[in-house]
């Protein structure tokens, strides 16, 4: 998924209130009396805020879409984002003019500095996540992601349906011995100038690998789980900036220029252009070869390390208009069904954050039938995810990295 940069979003949110009063004539849905929240939800149509640049994630969401409304009469608008910033922003807009009901937004994928930015200004509807059917299946305790959104305690107002980890990617026809750490990256770019690129920041797959290389040169990267100060960050971001000033003429284009889109870095290895790149999905290159739009030699790897991975999540806006309809979507999308279908490569490939010893029979067999398909690591294999660092080094990584690297778009 795709995070902006939220200094100007930040600013704004800073001149609201803390304190949202709800409308006095708004009766809220009570996910514990489900029942009443299907029946409220019958009939309201939910504009579901959510990146739209990739045609499986756009799929997904549209098959979601159709059985909520098959099955419990819930329509569901999909308003494709480039950037979630532009939904964030217009909540904030909508509270500005004190519209504090009926708003635009009645769900939004959301994580990270977004969710903490919003959290922190009262912009979010809940709790009400942890109280839907489907929490129970949850996997709390073996991916803690999902309780603790980049180090921010969720507290039930964000409900998790996907999981994502940095794998890296190589067309073994062409590289057969990848670089396995950051640092072996940048030597093997010194030995293979313009084979290796990432999307330019504040693309959040480009942003993620500023965060994957701080975490692994910084001299103590337990201060990436605290908030950005200034001493810390100056001495966890030099070796960064050395890293990046001697790897950025040895990348595609020397630099010059930056793919704009993860999608566009399978794009260029099928072409040819690059032999080794990044996705936040470990299944996305088995899913671009199941598509033909990766030959089937490419295969996945992870850092010697590990590498950073999270959850991503729904979550309500506190002036959402369909609140009812909005919270049985996010249930469905919790849902075995839902999840095992997500995490078929044919489909999406997004990991599950379900506990398939939570399952049982007909659901655990969805699961178990999923073939991962050519290039996709198994669970063993990917390693213990990294925790993502406080959401304040992403906005400071992404705006130092635009004032060195930074190239018009």
């Amino acid at each position: 998924m795709i995070r902006p940069i939220l200094t100007s979003l930040a600013a704004l949110a800073l001149a609201i209130p803390l304190a949202i009063p709800l409308a006095a004539q708004e009766v809220l849905p009570e996910p514990r009396d489900w029942q009443a929240v299907t029946e409220t939800a019958r009939g309201q149509t939910v504009y579901w805020h959510a990146w739209g640049g990739s045609n499986a994630t756009n799929d997904y969401i549209a098959w979601a879409g159709a059985q909520v409304a098959e099955r419990f009469g819930v329509t569901v608008e999909h308003v494709k984002l480039k950037d979630t910033a532009d939904a964030v922003s217009r909540i904030i807009a909508e509270k500005s003019a004190g519209k504090d009901v009926g708003g635009a937004v009645d769900l939004i994928w959301i994580n990270g500095e977004n969710f903490a930015a919003m959290k922190e200004q009262g912009l979010l509807f809940g709790p009400w996540a942890e109280e839907l059917p489907n929490w129970q299946f949850v996997d709390v305790e073996g991916k803690p992601a999902v309780t603790a959104d980049f180090t921010v305690s969720t507290e039930g107002l964000e409900a998790p349906w996907g999981m994502a980890q940095i794998i890296f990617y190589h067309d073994t026809a062409r590289l057969t011995a990848p670089p396995r750490s950051i640092k072996a990256l940048a030597d093997w770019a010194r030995t293979n100038p313009g084979r290796f690129a990432y999307p330019q920041p504040p693309d959040f797959l480009g942003s993620t690998f500023l965060k994957q290389a701080v975490m692994d040169l910084a001299p103590d990267p337990s201060v990436l789980t605290e908030p950005v100060n200034e001493d810390t960050y100056q001495t966890a971001t030099a070796p960064l900036w050395a890293y990046l000033d001697d790897l950025t003429p040895n990348l595609w284009r020397s630099g010059a220029a930056y793919p704009q889109s993860g999608p566009r870095l399978i794009q260029m290895m099928a072409d040819g252009e690059i032999d080794l790149a990044l996705s936040f999905n470990p299944n996305e290159p088995s899913n671009a070869i199941a598509n033909h739009e990766l030959p089937d030699t490419v295969r996945t790897y992870v850092l010697d390390g590990g590498t950073i991975g999270n959850a991503s999540f729904v979550a309500i806006p506190y002036n959402a208009n369909a609140k009812a309809g909005a919270m049985v979507l996010a249930n469905f999308l919790m849902s075995p069904e839902a999840q095992a279908r997500k995490q078929d490569p044919a489909v999406w490939g997004s990991g599950t954050v379900l506990a398939m010893d939570k399952l049982e029979g007909e659901d655990r067999a969805r699961f178990e039938a999923i073939e991962l398909g050519i290039a996709t690591l198994a669970p063993n294999e990917l390693g213990q995810a990294l925790p993502e660092p406080h959401p304040s080094w992403m906005v400071r990584l992404e705006q130092d990295w635009t004032a060195r690297y930074g190239v018009g778009q």
